[in-house]
């Protein structure tokens, strides 16, 4: 069976809350996102709590509905998407963010599938790895190391 929790992580040189800031605002992930799936994300969606939702726009042009499971300012967020309107299938982004000393931090990202209901996302699941969540994590990093 195909490991259905993938994870990549690595240490950033910079400090864990301009990381994070840049993970919890929507606006700001396709600068980042290692997948290239993200086209776009309305500005003032910044995340802050448990059971807000946020909405992005995929590069194919569908809108993807966010719906924020586990959070903590400046350490952890998680979020389950779905289509707009929709239940989530069952899928879970994770980042998590340990300041190891001022200016940097160590970024863990998870893909985690265990729970994904929809057969027909089953492909692109399996398809994400973590070289792909390392891509993001690689983005991000360029993106905070220059601020």
């Amino acid at each position: 069976m195909t490991e259905r929790v993938v994870t990549a992580a690595r240490e950033i040189a910079a400090p864990a809350a301009t990381i994070f800031e840049l993970i919890a605002d929507p606006a700001r992930q396709p600068a980042w996102d290692g997948n290239d799936n993200l086209a776009e994300a309305a500005t003032g969606q910044r995340v802050r709590a448990v059971g807000e939702v946020f909405a992005m726009t995929i590069t194919k042009g569908a809108v993807r509905e966010n719906h924020v499971t586990e959070f903590e300012e400046g350490r952890l967020i998680a979020w389950r998407p779905s289509e707009a309107g929709g239940t989530p299938p069952g899928h879970l982004w994770r980042w998590e963010i340990e300041e190891l000393e001022p200016g940097r931090s160590r970024v863990t990202h998870t893909y985690d599938w265990t729970h994904l209901t929809d057969e027909k996302r089953i492909p692109k699941a399996r398809a994400t790895t973590a070289d792909k969540l390392r891509a993001s994590i690689d983005r991000l990093a360029t993106l905070a190391e220059s601020r």
